[in-house]
């Protein structure tokens, strides 16, 4: 998948942050996550090839801050450009994701109106505290596309009555990973697809996370290829309603004027990830033959 950080850095907020991975991955690092910074990726959705065509074609989807969070406050002074970069882009999909929905409404931009077509608001709901306080706000806020991540899933979730608002476009799913991984359960996992199938709510199981528990039985899966072929062999990933994006070319486009999503490239291992469903695929880089 194609991420973008414009910044990164975070600060823990709730109970699924208390185990962050990206305080994991940057300890091995030695950076520390609580200080944010603008990244060298900044602008990343603007990088164009030497013919001068962008480096990410028209139909791409772009998932926005995983190595922090896009409404977190030291970003306020970039998020501006930000929203600019996005604006600039019409023709592709951003995937922003939140734990801070409180925040939200205050950083929307001046034209931000019932929302940006090419963007894709979601808020992380890991238990049913946070389900009940963040997509109350997610369905009071003004956006054209909707959706939340239980991840990491740190317990079960009834979140129909949200579902049942028409709202929820989409819905992610996945266990906890690294130092201090809590327990995933099948059980839960099984009941939320069960929720997104009976309002036909796309539902991706992305990874199992480290701790996972079914029929009774602890796995311990360290392997984060396996977790995400495991979550696929569960069959409880479901294709709902797809979501319909308006989008449209950049003014001035010199590249013809049809919007085509790009044949994304997949690898052997592919086949049985997790993530495919909501996947662009890999540049075909090189980097997963050294694995």
């Amino acid at each position: 998948m194609i991420i973008w950080n414009p910044w990164h850095g975070c600060h823990k907020i709730s109970e699924g942050c208390e185990h962050c991975y990206m305080y994991f991955l940057d300890g091995k690092r030695g950076i520390d996550t609580a200080k944010v910074f603008r990244t060298e990726n900044f602008a990343m959705p603007l990088q164009r090839k030497r013919d001068g065509s962008f480096k990410y074609p028209s139909g791409m989807e772009m998932y926005v801050g995983l190595s922090t969070d896009f409404f977190v406050e030291e970003a306020d002074v970039w998020r501006e450009e930000a929203w600019r970069i996005i604006r600039s882009r019409p023709d592709m999909v951003f995937r922003l994701l939140t734990k801070r929905a409180h925040r939200i409404k205050m950083c929307l931009p001046k034209d931000w109106g019932d929302g940006y077509e090419n963007v894709l608001l979601s808020v992380t709901t890991e238990n049913q505290k946070r389900a009940d306080e963040r997509l109350p706000i997610l369905l009071d806020l003004p956006a054209r596309h909707k959706g939340f991540m239980a991840a990491p899933f740190i317990g079960p979730i009834d979140v129909s009555s949200y579902l049942a608002t028409g709202q929820i476009e989409d819905v992610l799913c996945g266990g906890e990973n690294y130092d201090g991984a809590r327990p995933c359960h099948y059980e839960w996992v099984k009941s939320l697809s069960d929720q997104c199938r009976t309002y036909n709510v796309s539902f991706n199981f992305i990874e199992t996370g480290t701790c996972f528990v079914k029929d009774g039985r602890t796995y311990r899966i360290h392997d984060k290829q396996v977790q995400s072929k495991q979550a696929y062999l569960s069959g409880l990933s479901f294709q709902g309603k797809p979501i319909s994006y308006k989008l449209h070319l950049p003014e001035g486009n010199l590249f013809g004027n049809e919007i085509v999503k790009p044949q994304a490239f997949f690898r052997a291992h592919c086949k049985t990830c997790g993530s495919r469903m909501t996947c662009n695929g890999c540049s075909n880089c090189g980097a997963c033959d050294n694995r």
